[in-house]
């Protein structure tokens, strides 16, 4: 696995697609913020960048669209979220797409948020044609199926009832159900086992059957895995600081590149790679 400060140093004429996942952006966390942005700082330096894939828990959490939209036009322009929607409008403006997958902390984003910077939620699976490769997309949580409560209660958070239901609710309201699953979830979390954390083997494996790889993120476990039959699984990193006593903290994350010969005009040559991407707040 290479290490980078800056995606533009990674041969930038070849880089055609970036996969990120795990953000977790918030106020309250600045320097993944300012990362994400100095991310799309570089994506805009690739000259042949076509798609950016944000898999899921894009945002710590998310309300609903009209949190954002709701908003007057001068609270809009002020919002910490006002330079991520404007970098991402001129990535689209020089021809990459950006595709949103939900996660289990974003699942209320919308489409009508997207449309902000010209962006597309996308569903898992998602298929992704690398070279002559099948990659299967998707956020991770769902692989996860040792841990029978939270598969149930992601049933019912996915439900669309559910989603109608809490979209109607004020946000003050919604912000205190999501505050309440929050602590919850810590608390259980102390006492679960490693491993009912991480994804099933057998899960896995009917995932992964009809395709050449599967790729995710979610588990925080970034780590590329082989199968004896020749699959891969390759699992995204989270955002997070490396040292947060620090005045100038560093963000490190775990994501992924498809490149392909800048010489040649056919795609069959595209590859996957793992990249640590670095970022030092000054």
């Amino acid at each position: 696995m290479q290490s980078f400060d800056h995606l533009i140093t990674t041969r930038p004429h070849e880089v055609r697609q970036i996969l990120i996942s795990d953000l977790h952006l918030s106020p309250d966390e600045p320097a993944l913020v300012q990362a994400f942005l100095a991310l799309l700082d570089d994506c805009l330096a690739l000259p042949a960048l076509k798609r950016l894939f944000i898999l899921g828990d894009w945002f710590e959490v998310w309300l609903g669209d009209d949190a954002y939209l709701s908003l007057s036009a001068d609270e809009q322009q002020t919002h910490w979220l006002a330079p991520l929607i404007a970098k991402l409008k001129q990535l689209r403006v020089d021809g990459c797409e950006v595709l949103v997958m939900h996660g289990n902390r974003d699942f209320l984003l919308g489409q009508p948020f997207c449309n902000l910077f010209g962006g597309e939620i996308i569903y898992e699976p998602y298929l992704l044609n690398v070279g002559q490769q099948r990659y299967r997309l998707e956020h991770g949580d769902a692989l996860c199926t040792d841990d029978k409560k939270y598969q149930f209660f992601r049933k019912v958070m996915r439900n669309r009832l559910t989603q109608w239901y809490l979209l109607n609710k004020s946000l003050e309201k919604r912000l205190a159900i999501a505050d309440n699953i929050r602590q919850k979830s810590k608390q259980k979390n102390t006492t679960k086992a490693a491993y009912i954390m991480d994804v099933n083997e057998a899960s896995v494996n009917r995932a992964i059957y009809t395709y050449d790889a599967l790729l995710h993120g979610h588990t925080h476990r970034p780590e590329i895995h082989r199968s004896s039959e020749g699959r891969s699984r390759y699992v995204l990193g989270d955002w997070h600081l490396l040292d947060e006593e620090t005045r100038q903290p560093k963000v490190s994350a775990v994501i992924g590149a498809i490149t392909a010969d800048a010489n040649l005009e056919s795609n069959d040559n595209s590859e996957f790679e793992m990249v640590e991407f670095n970022f030092l707040q000054r």
